[in-house]
């Protein structure tokens, strides 16, 4: 079942009323987890931007679409491998500042997962 985003401020995020301090991944399944922006740091030395192997950890097989929260005033990006790697897999992107992207998220419905980064 997709959780209900309830709320953001700077640094934290609420979903299903649990408050997570960390940037979040939610699976086509549901389930919450930590982001692992260790995948992009390690390449460009900053998790505000998308590696390829993030993007291919963001991604599961099956995924219509994938909501990005870019932080508080808009800071992620994709790189434009991430970028190809989701069109090549016929998986609309969508980046917003993550208070839209949230609104987004609670909208939409389908085969859908987020990232959500929650300061910056």
């Amino acid at each position: 079942m997709k959780p209900k985003i309830d709320s953001t401020n700077f640094g934290l995020i609420t979903v299903d009323g649990e408050t997570f301090d960390y940037d979040i991944l939610i699976r086509l399944n549901g389930q919450v987890e930590k982001r692992e922006k260790a995948l992009s740091k390690e390449l460009y030395g900053t998790s505000h931007k998308i590696s390829l192997e993030e993007a291919k950890h963001i991604y599961e097989e099956g995924t219509e679409k994938v909501i990005i929260g870019t932080g508080q005033t808009g800071f992620v990006k994709l790189s434009e491998e991430a970028e190809d790697f989701f069109t090549g897999n016929k998986c609309g992107i969508e980046l917003f500042p993550t208070q839209w992207a949230i609104e987004r998220w609670n909208e939409l419905e389908g085969k859908i997962v987020a990232m959500f980064h929650v300061t910056c």
